[in-house]
């Protein structure tokens, strides 16, 4: 019992600090930017893997012809599924970002949007595709995600 107890004990400590986000102090800081350079996971759980959502409201998919909001709309989406895995925006571990036309004031627009929503820090990995087009016409920006979520022992 003595033994179980202590294996128990340290699987608790163990999934208590399951997922990593590490920014070397070597390369610039990306926190303003609203990424990090690296995340891991270390332990046994789920991966969560979400499509490529868009900036489409509701399920008629309404695409708003301004970028901000459709960039609410993908943030907001992106919680919606997280939502149904019980998950929390910083359970994400990877992003990637496809921006139509992609500029330094869609890349300010994206920022200020990400860090609302990213409220505890850190920020996901994340790579940003700037793309001429993306599946339907009107669509200014998709995002896509990969979530963990530890197992419940």
């Amino acid at each position: 019992m003595k033994h179980l107890l202590l294996i128990l004990l340290s699987l608790s400590a163990f999934t208590a600090k399951a997922q990593t986000f590490k920014n070397p102090a070597s390369l610039f800081d990306p926190t303003p930017y609203g990424f990090s350079h690296a995340s891991s996971v270390n332990t046994t759980g789920e991966l969560v893997y979400i499509s490529g959502q868009s900036g489409g409201l509701g399920k008629e998919h309404t695409l708003s012809s301004n970028f901000r909001e459709q960039t609410q709309v993908v943030l907001k989406n992106i919680v919606t599924i997280l939502d149904s895995y019980n998950l929390k925006p910083e359970n994400v571990m990877k992003i990637t970002i496809l921006i139509v036309d992609h500029s330094s004031e869609k890349l300010k627009i994206w920022n200020e949007e990400i860090s609302k929503v990213w409220k505890n820090k850190p920020f996901p990995a994340s790579t940003l595709i700037p793309v001429s087009k993306l599946a339907l016409d009107g669509m200014l920006i998709e995002v896509d995600a990969v979530a963990f979520k530890a197992s419940n022992f």
